[in-house]
């Protein structure tokens, strides 16, 4: 379970969509406590999903190779397959687009810049109903469908499963900590980071797709066969 915890975590963490909002949201007007209430948010949705997973299970590991223990891999390895088939369509669709690169660029700038005047204006209410829209929440069910194995009469279990909880928020957390101390330094240095995000965004998420799909799909096919 901690690897899977550990590697789903990751993915969440470095998912460009999520991060590149943030980065926004940092850079809009009273950014620091936005952000504040954007990870709080988040937080929230990860600690709602693990307590619905785990008032179902009562806190038990299913027996290997019962309906519930199988139908928890089926939903990874569905989920992974979809992670997998996901990246490979934005692969071939940024193949194909190759030679309009140009255009297509230009007009996610401008896009880029009408979304940043909006977030400009934005509320803390407007922040707290951002980070559950903006959470990828085929990755969210891939972890709640690994908690199914935890066995909370350990408390390895509960080190787990803040763990995970940490590191899925770990890069908002740096950002927000980073801006909050050297506010100056941070829109600089964000800014820069928010640039390479745009520009290279197709590959990131393809790459975070299939490194993640793949995986999922490994683990769950080895679960279900072992």
């Amino acid at each position: 379970m901690v690897l899977d915890l550990v590697v789903i975590g990751l993915a969440i963490t470095v998912f460009p969509l999520s991060v590149t909002a943030f980065v926004l949201v940092l850079s809009a007007r009273g950014g620091v406590w936005n952000g504040l209430v954007f990870i709080l948010a988040w937080l929230a949705c990860f600690v709602a999903v693990l307590a619905a997973v785990l008032i179902t299970t009562g806190g038990k590991p299913p027996a290997p190779h019962s309906p519930p223990s199988t139908a928890s891999s089926a939903v990874k390895l569905a989920i992974g397959v979809g992670l997998v088939g996901y990246g490979w369509y934005r692969h071939r669709s940024r193949h194909k687009n190759r030679e309009r690169t140009g255009p297509p660029a230009r007009r996610r700038h401008k896009s880029s810049g009408g979304l940043m005047a909006r977030l400009d204006r934005i509320s803390l209410w407007t922040a707290a109903g951002l980070a559950p829209l903006l959470q990828p929440w085929g990755l969210v069910a891939a972890g709640a469908a690994t908690v199914v194995s935890a066995d909370m009469s350990h408390a390895s279990s509960y080190l787990a499963l803040l763990g995970y909880c940490l590191l899925a928020t770990s890069s908002l957390l740096a950002m927000e900590i980073y801006t909050t101390f050297a506010p100056d330094s941070a829109r600089v240095r964000l800014g820069r980071l928010r640039t390479w995000i745009t520009t290279h965004q197709e590959q990131a998420l393809v790459a975070v797709a299939l490194v993640a799909g793949l995986f999922l799909v490994s683990r769950s096919i080895a679960q279900l066969t072992s």
